[in-house]
């Protein structure tokens, strides 16, 4: 116990450490309030709609999107915050769907690792009460362009509430874009396993397998037993499991089944069109199989897929089955948004998202709708598509400017906006580069 102790103690420490050089060592604060600001002379990509040229937009004070024009524009310093954007490109900041930003810092340090609560239904939980605004992996994030993130919790058949959240502020709150988005699910394995590493029978496989499908069911019954009681004027006490769940069983909000295999996709889709559910599948790995296809066309469900960096999953699998994926959703018509991969080892490289859709546009993609799926798509599957995820007038002016294409990995983002304000680019790798270039500018 005493080692233990040890451990965690040392743990701790270390989150410390390494949370605080977020806001200290390396001064990173959030964006100030500010002049409204004119970004002039622009390349626009709205992704809504049509590609400005020498386009304008303007960002007021309220943190939106007031204007967007060709015409000429002769904005006063005095007035205004204008930032000469000719020869650039301006584009909706990315989308980050599926990941675990905030809840996470080092994986093998388990005090920092916030990502899963105890207990298998665990409705209650929102991601992002649990956000660490002073995570060093935030800046890192959003130097690289993905401003907004879905953080979905992990553990447990029921682990919590997704959370959409924006890369700037000095707290959960400041930050939280949609603190309830949706409850998220984690699906059973359909398939039983088989192979010489495994330890458990197919009949002990199967018993876990309807074993957990029931624990799902039950929590769904139980909750709308529940809301349906408290409807009818039923005294009692508050159950804040399931009164966490009033917005998936009585306004619509979207459940996130993380399903990967055909026989989790079409489990899935089958049970939310009978609970009558808003469903967005998470992971998505089979769903380009035409029987998968026709079960989420069914429920009308959305995909966000996770990742384009994978490996075949199966030995008769195309060696690009993850790369082409993309390309199959788009030509069948179904509703995605593309991800990372998600999950804790997956965190410290959430900037890499633009290139899991770069890997798509070589592999068969339109350009056009690979930069669809990491900034509208993934946020109207978000449930946050009014706000965020393309150039619009009304819109947060959630937005960066860039020297060339992003999906481009040669691209740098020179500037950044979340919410109307200018943002840091700077972060704990931009400033180990400057120390060690000043280590050897010291020894010419």
């Amino acid at each position: 116990m005493k080692r233990t102790g040890v451990r965690v103690a040392a743990g701790v420490c270390a989150a410390g450490l390494a949370w605080s050089a977020a806001g200290q060592d390396l001064g990173l604060k959030p964006g100030v309030p500010q002049k409204e600001t004119w970004i002039v002379g622009a390349t626009v990509h709205t992704v809504s709609g049509a590609v400005l040229e020498g386009a304008s937009v303007r960002l007021d004070r309220a943190g939106t999107i007031a204007e967007v024009t060709t015409s000429s524009v002769a904005a006063d310093a005095a007035l205004f915050t204008v930032v000469d954007a000719r020869g650039k490109h301006v584009y909706p900041g990315m989308i980050g769907a599926n990941t675990q930003s905030g809840l996470i810092e080092v994986g093998a340090v388990r005090a920092t690792l916030d990502y899963a609560e105890t207990g298998a239904v665990t409705p209650e939980v929102r991601a992002a009460v649990a956000v660490n605004p002073d995570s060093t992996l935030l800046p890192v994030t959003r130097s690289n362009g993905v401003l907004t993130v879905g953080v979905l919790p992990l553990g447990g058949a029921i682990p919590g509430r997704a959370s959409v959240i924006r890369l700037d502020g000095w707290t959960w709150e400041d930050m939280a874009v949609d603190d309830d988005a949706g409850v998220v699910v984690n699906w059973p394995t359909m398939r039983p396993t088989r192979g010489w590493w495994v330890t458990k029978s197919i009949e002990d496989q199967e018993k876990e397998r309807r074993e957990a499908l029931a624990q799902i069911d039950t929590a769904f019954a139980t909750a709308r037993a529940y809301l349906a009681a408290r409807g009818a004027g039923q005294a009692g006490p508050t159950d804040v499991r399931w009164e966490a769940m009033r917005g998936v069983l009585e306004k619509g909000d979207r459940v996130f089944v993380r399903a990967e295999e055909l026989e989790q996709i079409q489990s899935a889709t089958a049970w939310a069109v009978r609970h009558g559910l808003k469903l967005v599948i998470v992971g998505g790995r089979d769903a380009w199989m035409p029987t998968a296809i026709e079960s989420i066309k069914q429920a009308d469900a959305g995909v966000i897929i996770a990742g384009t960096h994978r490996l075949p999953r199966r030995n008769d699998s195309d060696f690009d089955e993850s790369f082409t994926l993309p390309m199959r959703l788009e030509e069948a018509g179904v509703r995605w948004a593309l991800a990372s991969a998600g999950g804790p080892f997956e965190t410290p490289h959430e900037r890499n998202l633009p290139y899991h859709a770069a890997t798509a546009v070589a592999y068969g993609l339109g350009r056009e709708a690979a930069l669809r799926s990491i900034t509208l798509s993934a946020a109207e599957l978000l449930g946050v598509g009014d706000r965020l995820g393309s150039v619009e007038v009304g819109k947060e002016a959630t937005l960066i400017v860039t020297d060339g294409d992003p999906l481009e990995i040669t691209t740098k983002v020179e500037r950044a906006f979340i919410r109307g304000r200018e943002i840091d680019l700077e972060n704990k790798q931009t400033a180990l580069e400057k120390k060690y270039r000043e280590k050897y500018r010291q020894q010419e």
